[in-house]
């Protein structure tokens, strides 16, 4: 365990401090700096797999806990909150470096599990028929198909980096169109 690791509560619980964005804490730095930071003092799970939050001065913990990212996109490994089952934030991590391995591991195969968003690595085939294009593609989850129906199913992010949307509204990630063989770029190229 890491004592001494705190985060704020959301701001809509902290009426001194409305409108500020929480962080992660250690014991180490001034009392100043964490007067509105409260200690985790223990992030495991249960018999049934759920997540359970212990947070000092509180006296029951927040079981079957939820994690999810703010900015899953531009910030995926900052900005972590962690609700309570009904959806309502109790902790706002800034980053889960400040958490000991156990409770970042555990936080950080939860969020990996949570979300089905495969990155592309390779496009195998593209074509198109009757106005859906079918995509056949290598990702870090391994092959799938997925289709698409226009370009409004696909949301560029950069230059370089797009997501896109099948049919059953699961999302597929490019995070970097340059890092594909040729034959990818110019399948996914026209995106851009």
């Amino acid at each position: 365990m890491a004592p001494g690791v705190k985060a704020h509560f959301p701001a809509f619980h902290r009426s001194s401090n409305a409108g500020k964005v929480g962080r992660v804490t250690t014991s180490h730095e001034s009392r100043n700096d964490a007067s509105d930071a409260i200690a985790i003092e223990g992030i495991s799970r249960n018999g049934l797999g759920q997540i359970v939050v212990r947070l000092a001065g509180r006296s029951e913990p927040v079981v079957d806990a939820r994690v999810c990212r703010c900015f899953p996109w531009s910030l995926p490994d900052q900005y972590i909150s962690i609700r309570d089952k009904d959806g309502n934030e109790v902790v706002l991590l800034e980053t889960l470096d400040a958490l000991n391995g156990d409770w970042q591991t555990l936080l950080i195969e939860e969020l990996r599990d949570k979300a089905f968003n495969p990155q592309i690595r390779k496009v195998l085939s593209h074509k198109t028929e009757f106005g859906v294009t079918s995509i056949t593609a290598m990702t870090d989850r391994g092959e799938v198909i997925f289709q698409i129906r226009s370009r409004e199913d696909v949301r560029v992010l950069s230059p370089r980096q797009a997501l896109f949307r099948d049919a059953d509204g699961n999302t597929y990630e490019l995070a970097d169109l340059n890092a594909l063989d040729k034959t990818s770029r110019h399948h996914l190229s026209q995106y851009f």
